[in-house]
C-alpha cells in the first residue's frame, strides 16, 4: 500500500489508525512507517506478554502512538493501559450501560483518550457524548470510503536480482540500472521513501542513486523482498504473504542464539527464510530462481537441501510451523541452543 498510494495521499495532515497484527508488531518492517503520522491498533487476539509489552515500549520510544482495540477490562488490557495513547471501546461488542463505569476506569488508569468505535445511529452518538469520550467513529458520522489505484506489477525476476544485488553489497550503478529499466518499480520505491520520510522532505530527490543511498541496503533489500509477495501478478494470497515474514523474522530471531562468527549471519537467516517460498510466487523451478539472484553456494543450498546452519534454522523453522515437535527439539540440540 505505501509503494501504491503513498502516506500523504492516505492521510493528508490526518493521523492513520493501522491494525497490526502479532507478527507485524515484532516485525522491523514496521519500522518503515512515518511514526509521527501513525497509530498501531493492537487488536484483541494479541496475546499480551512481557515481549509484547517490550516492543510496545520500543515504539512509543520511536514516535509511534499506540491504540488498544475493543477495550473491555481484560487483565491482559490493564496490564497494557500504561503505555497506549488512545483506548477505542466498540460499541458492538460493549452494552452502552457498560461503558460508563469502562470510561471511569480507563480515566483513572491512564491519560490515553477513549475513542466510541461503532457509533452508528444519532441515540447513541448522544449516549455516547453524556459520558464525554474523546473522539468518535462509525458510520453515524460518514460512510467508509475505498480508495482505489492501479499498483505497478515490477517483474518478478528483476525484484530476485536486485535481492542478489543488494546481498553481495551491490554496486549502486547495477542496481540503479535495474530501477531504470522498470518504470513501475521505481514509482514504487519513489512513493516509499516519500511515505516514509527518510529525509525528512529536507532535500529533493533528484535521482534514483539519491533514493538508494537515503533508503539504505538493509531497510531496501527487505523491502524488495516483500514486494515479491505483494505484487498482483504474484498470485500469492495474504496468507502466503504473512506465512513468510513470519517464517524470516523467526529465523532472524533464532540467529541470535546460534553462536557464529560469519559477518551478517542475522540478516542471513531473514534472507533465507523469505526466499524460501519464492517458488510460489514466481513460475520457475526454486533452483533456478536462486541461481538467476546469483546467490552464494552456502545460501542457496541452505533453501534446497536444507543443509549447514542456515538450513537447520529453516528446517527447524518449518516444522515449528507444522507443530512437528519432535522434530524441532532435534534441530534446537543440532543448533546447540
Amino acid at each position: 500500500m505505501l509503494s501504491q498510494f503513498g502516506i500523504q495521499q492516505i492521510l493528508g495532515n490526518k493521523l492513520g489508525f493501522l491494525s497490526i497484527a502479532a507478527s507485524s508488531l515484532m516485525s522491523d518492517i514496521i519500522e518503515l512507517l512515518p511514526a509521527e503520522g501513525m497509530v498501531l491498533e493492537i487488536l484483541e487476539d494479541i496475546p499480551i506478554n512481557a515481549q509484547i509489552i517490550t516492543r510496545c515500549k520500543a515504539l512509543k520510544d520511536l514516535g509511534f502512538k499506540l491504540a488498544i482495540v475493543d477495550y473491555a477490562n481484560r487483565p491482559e488490557h490493564m496490564v497494557l493501559l500504561p503505555h497506549v495513547n488512545y483506548v477505542e471501546i466498540g460499541l458492538s461488542t460493549t452494552l452502552i450501560e457498560e461503558t460508563s463505569d469502562l470510561v471511569t476506569l480507563v480515566r483513572k488508569q491512564s491519560p490515553a483518550k477513549i475513542v466510541a468505535e461503532r457509533v452508528e445511529e444519532e441515540a447513541l452518538f448522544l449516549a455516547c457524548q453524556e459520558l464525554k469520550f474523546d473522539a468518535y467513529q462509525g458510520c453515524f458520522f460518514a460512510q467508509p470510503y475505498i480508495l482505489t489505484g492501479e499498483q505497478a506489477q515490477p517483474n518478478q525476476m528483476c525484484l530476485m536480482r536486485m535481492i542478489g544485488l543488494l546481498l553481495g553489497d551491490a554496486d549502486l550503478s547495477e542496481l540503479e540500472a535495474l530501477f531504470k529499466n522498470s518504470p513501475g518499480l521505481t514509482l514504487g520505491l519513489l512513493k516509499l521513501v516519500n511515505s516514509v520520510g527518510v529525509n525528512g522532505g529536507s532535500e529533493p530527490i533528484e535521482s534514483i542513486r539519491q533514493v538508494i543511498m537515503m533508503l539504505g541496503q538493509k531497510q531496501m533489500l527487505r523491502w524488495v523482498q516483500l514486494l515479491m509477495y505483494a505484487t498482483p501478478s504474484s498470485g500469492a494470497s495474504d496468507a502466503i504473504m504473512r506465512q513468510v515474514a513470519g517464517r524470516a523474522r523467526l529465523m532472524e530471531l533464532i540467529a541470535k542464539k546460534v553462536e557464529s562468527y560469519q559477518q551478517h549471519f542475522r540478516d542471513q537467516a531473514f534472507m533465507v527464510g523469505m526466499l524460501s517460498l519464492a517458488n510460489t510466487v514466481v513460475a520457475s523451478p526454486m533452483e533456478q530462481i536462486l541461481n538467476d539472484i546469483g546467490l552464494s553456494d552456502n545460501i542457496k543450498q541452505a533453501i534446497l537441501r536444507q543443509t549447514e546452519v542456515h538450513g537447520q534454522l529453516l528446517k527447524l523453522a518449518k516444522d515449528i510451523e507444522l507443530c512437528n515437535f519432535d522434530a524441532t527439539q532435534y534441530e534446537i540440540n543440532a543448533l546447540n541452543i
